[in-house]
């Protein structure tokens, strides 16, 4: 009888994978809570670099069924989620993905709807990123600064300029505008 094991993931500590769990025990599977692995950890990270996952395929046999609720709980890149499904499907081992109408991804059908819905969500990522860049650009081109705000106004920088030229010492001119040291430095250091 074959064993069936859900994992489920989320990125960040402040979110959790009680949903996951849910879903997937509202679509019909009753997996036994030891068979629930859950982890934090960024879906840019490689499913054989992910602590939870490892003791997972460690624990998995020929004919075991692992269920997730969406393709990217496996990763985000298509190479990397058909990686992990390919080497699943070596250990004989089925996965269901309910996004997808709980269609077993080791299978035909199952592989090419996993492969064009992993390629739409690398190519949508890669938009992203392109669309984050020109904004970054275009930002740039306005003038707007990016980082922290100064420590120092315009006119505060001056005067520390012109009495670190008396020789006034950078620990006192710090103390002085409530700045660390090293900000006087990077003044100092600017006007050699």
């Amino acid at each position: 009888m074959s064993r069936v094991f859900a994992y489920c993931r989320v990125s960040t500590a402040d979110q959790t994978t009680d949903n996951q769990a849910k879903e997937i025990q509202g679509a019909g599977f009753a997996i036994a809570p030891a068979r629930v692995i859950s982890e934090t950890i960024s879906g840019s990270q490689a499913a054989r670099e992910r602590p939870e996952f490892c003791r997972l395929l460690d624990r998995l046999e020929s004919g075991d069924v692992l269920v997730v609720t969406k393709l990217d709980r496996l990763g985000r890149s298509a190479v990397d989620v058909r990686n992990t499904v390919e080497c699943l499907a070596g250990m004989g081992v089925r996965v269901h993905c309910l996004a997808l109408g709980g269609v077993d991804l080791t299978s035909s059908a199952g592989k090419l709807q996993m492969q064009v819905l992993a390629a739409v969500a690398e190519f949508e990522l890669d938009l992203l990123k392109e669309r984050t860049a020109a904004g970054l650009v275009r930002a740039k081109q306005e003038g707007k600064r990016f980082g922290r705000p100064p420590a120092l106004s315009a006119a505060q920088a001056e005067q520390v300029r012109q009495r670190l030229a008396r020789s006034e010492s950078v620990a006192s001119l710090a103390r002085e505008f409530k700045v660390g040291r090293a900000t006087v430095q990077r003044l100092r250091a600017a006007e050699v």
